[in-house]
């Protein structure tokens, strides 16, 4: 049988340096594992602007739409912000995620042990936090119809975007949420504003059907979104699964980036429909942007690229155990005091440069052997 295969868009900024890391372990695992990769790459972002003059070339597109799991690194930086909005590096990930129809963006927020002191809440609040966020990727208020800036008679602008979700927009993503749950703790949480939004009544609705007729062993709640955001930073661990629409999930999933103290730890990974293989369409990359001010001088933190793959390996790959092993080197690598600049306390000392991190888990990945 044919390796499964990667296709990896390091991007701009810090993409390129978080990315080496990331296939220094690929290789690991294709040389101790016996897990060997297809890995092939190309550009996307500010670097395809530079070579192709648009954020995402055509070939790239079909690349993405062909391979098992796409990897990418980060878009955009100051060069390109004089860009017309059509080019910009940013829609060359909006493109990847329309096109391959990832409706599912997984977002998960967990503390390491050793990193509880980063948190801005108290430590008792997020020691041992680990939830997930499902939030839908395609469709609602960012790609809704009518949308844009119209001057009206008086002279006068207005400004208009179109929340906008179809019953199976709803259902397919809450189908997302649900089946994760029941291999976590079995508990969702859909998130929404049925109070004040017809597209809300809607999301509820359709979400306690999908619970009713096809999950009814998993425990689901109903929250508005705001409320939501302001239990999240009172009690997070309340949580297991949070399912949610694209504009409140953007907000959420950022507003539990920062329980866990650096977006230099936090993975996604966004999912879409099963290919002839079996295997979803399938993206992952780190939260974090691409970070221009540190770029090419060896201070990022390559663990939310890293951990990205770890998702990869359990989602595309039905490799969860080497996901796990994956999870467990890197929680080592921090308990034993590593840190990138980002990682560095009060205490002081001397950060380790981003290779160096990349070198520190393969090292404990072999020590788990």
């Amino acid at each position: 049988m044919a390796n499964p295969s990667i296709l990896i868009l390091a991007g701009d900024g810090i993409g390129p340096e978080v990315m080496a890391e990331v296939k220094k372990i690929i290789t690991w695992y294709g040389d101790k594992r016996d897990l060997a990769f297809d890995v092939s790459e190309d550009l996307v972002g500010g670097a395809a602007y530079d070579v192709h003059g648009v954020p995402l070339a055509d070939e790239t597109m079909a690349k993405a739409q062909e391979v098992d799991a796409v990897l990418l690194g980060a878009v955009g930086g100051p060069k390109y912000d004089v860009l017309d909005f059509s080019v910009k590096p940013e829609r060359g990930l909006l493109r990847l995620r329309k096109e391959m129809d990832l409706f599912a963006n997984l977002r998960p927020a967990q503390c390491f042990d050793a990193l509880a002191d980063f948190s801005s809440l108290k430590k008792d609040v997020v020691a041992g936090l680990d939830i997930m966020i499902v939030r839908e990727l395609t469709s609602g208020v960012y790609f809704g119809q009518p949308r844009g800036i119209t001057t009206l008679e008086d002279g006068s602008r207005v400004g208009i975007n179109t929340q906008h979700y179809t019953t199976e927009e709803i259902r397919r993503v809450a189908r997302s949420a649900f089946e994760l749950a029941k291999r976590r703790g079995n508990k969702v949480c859909s998130m929404e504003k049925a109070n004040v939004m017809e597209s809300g009544i809607l999301w509820r609705e359709e979400v306690q059907w999908v619970h009713d007729n096809e999950y009814p062993e998993v425990e689901l709640s109903h929250m508005f979104a705001d409320n939501g955001a302001m239990q999240l930073v009172r009690w997070p661990k309340q949580f297991d699964v949070i399912l949610t629409d694209n504009l409140f999930g953007d907000i959420l999933s950022d507003c539990a980036a920062m329980l866990t103290g650096s977006l230099g730890m936090l993975p996604s990974a966004s999912l879409g429909a099963p290919m002839e293989n079996g295997r979803p369409k399938a993206m992952y990359e780190p939260v974090h942007g691409s970070a221009p001010d540190i770029a090419g001088q060896g201070k990022a933190n390559p663990i939310a690229c890293i951990l990205s793959f770890a998702m990869a390996l359990r989602f595309s790959f039905d490799q969860g155990e080497e996901a796990t092993r994956l999870e467990k080197a890197i929680e080592k690598v921090l308990a034993d005091g590593v840190r990138t600049a980002d990682l560095m306390g009060p205490e002081g000392g001397t950060p380790v440069s981003t290779a160096q991190m990349g070198d520190k888990i393969i090292e404990a990945l072999e020590a788990s052997l």
